[in-house]
């Protein structure tokens, strides 16, 4: 199993920066390089408990679909989404906010596991967590911009 653990410090309050997590409009925005949709399940607007969302987009070449659904949701403070369906073995993306005199520091932990036991083990490691840490601190540096110029 993978880990990648972010964190960003956004100039915003948190209430703000937690909603903008859960758009499923900015998320799209965050994923044009992948040509993602969100195809399925919630499509737009804010994605609330219990709701699945089902993307599709193009990684190594390749047309994908995953499913997700949110599983744990504590607003302003945590929500957790987890797959349901797709390539990966399992995922589970953790999202953590914290307000800290007038900033939000926004944590995300997100560990995976791909299939293919040993041969999925070394792609995840030479590979994968790379490209996934790349996705998300673009997805998080797309939160920031947003929030910051919301607060503004």
């Amino acid at each position: 199993m993978a880990k990648i653990e972010l964190t960003t410090i956004i100039n915003a309050p948190t209430e703000i920066v937690f909603d903008l997590s859960r758009s499923i409009d900015l998320h799209l925005e965050s994923t044009k390089q992948t040509g993602e949709q969100a195809i399925a399940g919630k499509t737009s607007g804010l994605i609330e408990p219990g709701e699945t969302v089902t993307w599709r987009a193009r990684h190594f070449g390749i047309w994908q679909n995953l499913t997700s659904k949110i599983n744990e949701f504590k607003r302003p403070d945590f929500f957790a989404d987890e797959m349901v369906s797709g390539a990966f073995k399992s995922f589970r993306h953790e999202h953590y906010f914290v307000s800290l005199n007038g900033q939000t520091l926004m944590k995300d932990i997100f560990t995976f596991e791909s299939p293919g036991g040993v041969l999925g083990s070394l792609f995840n490691w030479l590979v994968l967590k790379k490209y996934m840490t790349n996705l998300l601190t673009e997805r998080n540096r797309v939160i920031k911009a947003q929030a910051e110029n919301q607060s503004v």
